[in-house]
């Protein structure tokens, strides 16, 4: 009998993970974390263990290269891949690299792309030790798996948030997104036009966020300093929607997130209006913005305060009373995942 067809939209970004992953049990003692999570988490000795993601990047879905320099490009690659490692706590030391090259990328080209690579990997203290290359027929692919280390009681799993803790975030949200409309925007309108000129001024911190973004290793390392192990983190790759709701099923557990506390740059908030856009959707679902949404214990709220750079936005709820973006004048907007669609 021949089997009916589900479209992957049907199942969204996570149900289709969830699907695609539901039989695979974990068989070996030395896997501690398996898949559901930022990232993988191996035994590594009695007290410490080794953590590893991968991500991967395709042209004309993660990246245009008309207006994104090479450069800057394999810095973002080397952000991407040790920013799951970052959001478990754990220090990135380790990265493998392979590549899908098409026809019309040059030697020089690649030279540019691994000097980002060389200066992303310098500043966070990674080191490169393998990859692949390989010819492609759909445009430059990356893929990089980062691995990283932690003692396993400073890991932080997406299942550990308790009722009453608080929800802090590093950074703002919504800028990388903004920075990727403006780039749209300005190629939409200067497409055809000789010795074109973008309309850049006023926005480059913008620009900053989406084309080099930086992984939030410092605070891993800030919190380490304070004695704080979040009872559960995640990085914001999808979206501050997405990873509340990935922490609330993960925990079985409920939020409750204040409009009114979510961080947003002046210029992420002047570019929405200008483009008639709304700036908490650029937060909620824009997504890359690659900071860290973390929960802690209500006794850490002084010491959290005391670190600076990050703000407390709401507080974990019981399972039953769902995720929800409270306004200011108390009414509640359930959150909602946007994840992945595949492109036709």
């Amino acid at each position: 009998m021949a089997k009916g067809r589900t479209e992957i939209a049907e199942l969204g970004e996570f149900g289709l993970i969830d699907r695609l992953t539901a039989k695979f049990q974990n068989k070996n003692k030395s896997t501690i974390c398996g898949v559901g999570d930022d990232a993988a988490v191996i035994e590594a000795s009695k007290d410490k263990a080794i953590v590893v993601s991968t991500d991967s990047m395709l042209e004309g879905i993660d990246f245009d290269l008309t207006y994104f320099p090479p450069k800057h490009l394999g810095y973002k690659a080397v952000t991407k891949g040790i920013s799951d490692v970052v959001a478990m706590n754990a220090v990135p030391e380790q990265i493998t690299l392979s590549l899908g090259i098409s026809s019309k990328i040059s030697v020089e080209f690649l030279d540019d792309f691994y000097e980002g690579v060389e200066f992303a990997c310098k500043e966070a203290g990674v080191d490169l030790v393998g990859g692949d290359t390989s010819a492609s027929m759909t445009g430059f692919v990356v893929n990089i798996t980062a691995v990283g280390r932690a003692k396993k009681s400073d890991i932080a799993y997406r299942s550990g948030a308790k009722e009453h803790d608080l929800i802090c975030l590093t950074g703002n949200l919504g800028a990388s997104y903004m920075g990727l409309r403006l780039l749209e925007r300005e190629r939409r309108v200067l497409q055809g036009v000789d010795n074109p000129q973008p309309q850049f001024e006023g926005y480059e911190y913008l620009l900053q966020r989406y084309l080099k973004p930086r992984a939030r290793y410092d605070m891993v390392e800030s919190l380490r300093k304070e004695g704080i192990v979040p009872t559960s983190m995640i990085d914001i790759t999808d979206g501050l929607a997405s990873e509340v709701l990935q922490i609330c099923k993960a925990s079985k557990c409920g939020a409750r997130i204040y409009l009114e506390r979510m961080p947003l740059a002046k210029q992420t908030t002047a570019l929405a209006e200008e483009m008639h856009l709304d700036p908490v959707v650029a937060a909620l679902n824009g997504g890359e913005d690659y900071e860290l949404l973390f929960t802690v214990p209500l006794d850490k709220r002084e010491q959290i305060v005391s670190l600076g750079c990050i703000d407390i936005i709401g507080h974990i709820t019981a399972e039953s009373t769902g995720a929800y973006l409270v306004t200011p004048d108390g009414n509640d907007i359930a959150l909602q995942a946007q994840g992945f669609t595949p492109k036709r």
